[in-house]
């Protein structure tokens, strides 16, 4: 008999973006888990602005573009950031301008104005639809591995049932106050914590008040900063406040005090009603290690900074997106266990590169004295670099690109390309998702036939393509004719793109068996010794 109530291949311990990502992205690669998260439901409060075009990049091959953008045109007006004494008083903008949302020569992502409390049940919806499970008001008690595995003990709030579960691997997605990292015996690296906040959503009337709907307003007077507000959906709003914990604590704010300090804010005496109420703090850190054997952290777990470029949640998805494929091949047995080590050699190196930058930009941007931005967002979000054992050949030296359009190299990006693949228009990321993918040029038939031998040789599925101008005959058509320019192969070189769309090999020719040479590249990347 088995002392275990239940058996997963992943448990995923927290429900936010983090947790939600690893359960979408795992369920579309197959892959079976269970989210367990302490929270009611989904997220109330609309912390998290901001899809930005990477990330949405990593949606559209799952068919979420079109939702979360509808999810997000509440918002479509919001743009800038106003320093002010009160809402009511004079507004002084200090981050006005509009930034582009569409990067067509980059990417066919575009930029997202949803917050998480929209996108959220978007995530959910697609991944129980894809065989997740997800359970809220349910918390770990415990975690125990060995081995082979990780025991865990999960408890219902409302019921106080408990029940253990065994799984081969958990995703720790609990958040900067979480308790999984520090039970590993795993160190932060950075500030810690810079300032402490009570956020609340409040429902009220502002019309008279705002005729255009900021990113956020950041309120104080006497230059002392009392709190921001954002916009989150019809008549609700977004407020959050400073405190310092040494004198009280987030109980200490009753709804009513809630309510009169939104009154304050807002400068007027208007009815306000508190819908939602939490606390947080804005801090800055690094976990020194994002693996302890079948434990792996993601999002806040894993690294915290300041919100300045909206580059925290997208980041918690984009590990998601990292992990989830390596993940889903090891537990198909497509991959050695190594191939997980990858994870933190590349995601890690990004987080410490963005906590440095966001922190120097949010001084920069929102002091006393506004300076010169040292963030590029486009390169930040476009530009990440990597350097690990699933990739061949990369040989950069900086985390963040000195441009994007950087031709297919090992640990970059794929590059972008406007292409027509069976009379539909499509963008080079369409096609990772769930697959490694081999572009070669209008006369690689050698290497799509090397591909279908490779896959079968190594067990991993591979897609090849042929791209080149419409009359070449090639599958995918290079609508912009940029295919020579940003992935500069000769007539018979192949690029080897990982399922999360970056190039893990090239060939510059080809080889006298490219089969052989696609195999061994493929095994290598994933980590098979054999």
């Amino acid at each position: 008999m088995t002392p275990y109530d239940e058996t997963v291949p992943v448990l995923i311990v927290g429900g936010g973006y983090a947790g939600l990502a690893t359960s979408l992205f795992l369920s579309h690669q197959g892959v079976r888990s269970l989210l367990v998260d302490r929270h009611a439901g989904v997220a109330v409060q609309g912390r998290a602005r901001g899809i930005n075009p990477r990330t949405m990049e990593i949606y559209r091959p799952l068919g979420l573009e079109a939702e979360i953008k509808e999810a997000g045109r509440p918002f479509d007006a919001d743009s800038g950031v106003v320093r002010c004494a009160n809402l009511s008083s004079d507004w002084h903008w200090i981050m006005a301008q509009d930034s582009p949302r569409a990067l067509p020569e980059f990417t066919a992502g575009e930029f997202g104005m949803a917050d998480q409390s929209t996108v959220e049940p978007v995530l959910a919806e697609s991944a129980r639809a894809h065989g997740a499970e997800i359970r809220h008001n349910t918390q770990c008690v415990s975690v125990e591995q060995d081995a082979d595995g990780v025991t865990a003990v999960i408890e219902d709030r409302g019921t106080g049932e408990r029940r253990t579960v065994r799984a081969r691997y958990l995703v720790a997605c609990d958040g900067y106050r979480g308790t999984i990292r520090d039970g590993l015996g795993i160190a932060r690296t950075g500030r810690g914590t810079i300032r402490s906040y009570v956020s609340f959503v409040i429902k009220a009337d502002l019309s008279d008040l705002i005729e255009k709907t900021a990113l956020f307003w950041i309120i104080g007077g006497d230059g002392v900063a009392g709190g921001f507000v954002t916009h989150a959906l019809p008549d609700h709003w977004g407020v959050a406040l400073t405190y310092d914990p040494a004198e009280e604590s987030p109980e200490d704010y009753t709804l009513e005090r809630c309510a009169a300090a939104a009154q304050a804010l807002i400068g007027r005496d208007v009815p306000v009603e508190v819908i939602d109420k939490a606390s947080w703090e804005e801090a800055v850190g690094v976990a020194d290690r994002y693996r302890a054997g079948r434990v792996l952290l993601v999002g806040d777990a894993a690294h915290v900074w300041p919100p300045a470029g909206a580059l925290g949640a997208n980041s918690a998805v984009q590990d998601a997106h990292n992990l989830a494929w390596k993940l889903a091949a090891v537990i198909k047995g497509q991959a050695g266990d190594g191939l997980l080590d990858s994870y933190e050699d590349e995601r890690r190196a990004v987080a410490v590169e963005l906590a440095d930058l966001t922190v120097r930009s949010q001084e920069s941007r929102f002091g006393p004295t506004p300076q010169e931005d040292p963030l590029e967002p486009t390169l930040c979000i476009l530009a990440q670099r990597y350097r690990s054992s699933a990739m061949i050949g990369a040989e950069h030296t900086g985390v963040i690109g000195e441009q994007v359009d950087q031709y297919a190299r090992p640990g970059t990006r794929a590059p972008h390309l406007w292409l027509d693949h069976d009379g539909r228009r499509i963008g080079a990321h369409d096609l990772f998702h769930d697959a490694f993918v081999l572009l070669t040029g209008p006369s690689g038939d050698e290497w799509k036939s090397a591909a279908a031998e490779a896959s079968a040789r190594a067990s991993v599925p591979v897609r090849a393509y042929r791209v080149g101008p419409a009359a070449s005959g090639a599958e995918l058509t290079d609508v912009e004719s940029e295919w020579a320019t940003r992935y500069r192969l000769g007539q018979g070189g192949a690029v080897l793109v990982r399922p999360d769309g970056y190039v893990a090999w090239r060939g510059e020719a080809l080889p006298a068996d490219p089969a052989a040479a696609l195999t061994d590249a493929l095994r290598q990347v994933l980590s098979v010794t054999a």
